[in-house]
């Protein structure tokens, strides 16, 4: 049965993590695809969850080389942008004023978050006064881009489950 927009459809917790998950994991394949346009470390830094990677291996003393840090890396990745799309689905599930401008202010509130705010503050990269412009713009513009991508995906699965 097709649901009319005229139609209400109760809250649903499931559906909103599972259409959040998918958004999530399709917003960051696109962030990934606009950095290749916009790179955002072009002075040779290293990515944010290569660093936590490195930290974190470090703090618990277990060496991490090669493969097992590429892999680690990209779980990393891809795991975060999945994850705070599915919590990104949940909020819109139950407030969805947090959709506003079509998921661009979720976007940039993550990047704002994330690499003006936690990163810096944990040493992991420069204060945001000192990060190269082409990184702030690349960021700034591949969250936006995220952030638009798990709302249009999430809204498209939410609207069949």
């Amino acid at each position: 049965m097709s649901k009319t927009p005229s139609q209400h459809v109760p809250p649903s917790f499931h559906k909103a993590l599972l259409a959040g998950l998918a958004g999530g994991l399709v917003g960051s394949a696109t962030k990934t695809l606009a950095e290749k346009l916009v790179p955002p470390r072009t002075q040779g830094q290293e990515p944010p969850p290569k660093l936590v990677v490195e930290r974190a291996a470090s703090a618990a003393d277990v060496p991490l080389e090669g493969t097992a840090k590429k892999v680690a890396t990209e779980s990393l990745h891809w795991g975060f942008g999945t994850l705070t799309g599915g919590l990104y689905g949940l909020a819109a599930e139950y407030q969805p004023r947090t959709t506003a401008w079509r998921g661009a202010a979720f976007g940039l509130a993550v990047n704002r978050m994330m690499h003006e705010g936690l990163l810096p503050r944990t040493g992991l990269v420069e204060p945001v006064a000192e990060q190269p412009a082409q990184e702030r713009v690349s960021e700034w513009f591949t969250h936006l881009v995220y952030g638009v991508s798990v709302e249009l995906v999430r809204r498209a699965v939410r609207k069949r489950l």
